[in-house]
């Protein structure tokens, strides 16, 4: 009889010891106060400290993330998100979908599969963010 093999994957991006505040005061000064916003608000939602992951990304947590398509499993953050020069880009749920109701009161937006994009904060309403934030930490 042939052992299951472990379908773990170990991915490029992983936590950091870098240094998030550094990090952020890299950026211009709108960027720069929304990412201080947003890291305040997952910092609330999730009681832990946010960690540098790879190069670009902040994130909360740790939870393991089985892909339903292919099986393949990673050691991934439980939420966070990525100042870009284009937007912040929010990693809060494996399917967005799964918030529509809150993201049409959120205001301008776009999204991915698993990514929530954002211009600028004033672009959105933040108790809504808030909203969505919390909503996508239940049962992670």
């Amino acid at each position: 009889m042939a052992e299951k093999k472990s379908k773990l994957v170990e991915i490029k991006t992983k936590p950091t010891t870098a240094s998030v505040e550094d990090f952020i005061n890299s950026f211009e000064e709108q960027k720069r106060k929304d990412s201080f916003v947003i890291l305040e608000l997952m910092k609330e939602a999730t009681s832990e400290e946010p960690k540098l992951w790879g190069s670009s990304i902040i994130g909360f947590g740790n939870m393991r993330y089985k892909s339903p398509k292919t099986g393949r499993e990673v050691d991934w953050l439980k939420i966070g998100f990525a100042p870009r020069k284009a937007n912040l880009s929010l990693y809060v749920s494996v399917s967005i979908a799964e918030h529509a109701k809150a993201l049409e009161k959120l205001g301008k937006h776009k999204t991915g599969v698993g990514c929530l994009y954002i211009n600028k904060l004033e672009d959105v309403d933040i108790n809504v963010l808030k909203e969505i934030i919390n909503a996508s930490l239940k049962g992670k």
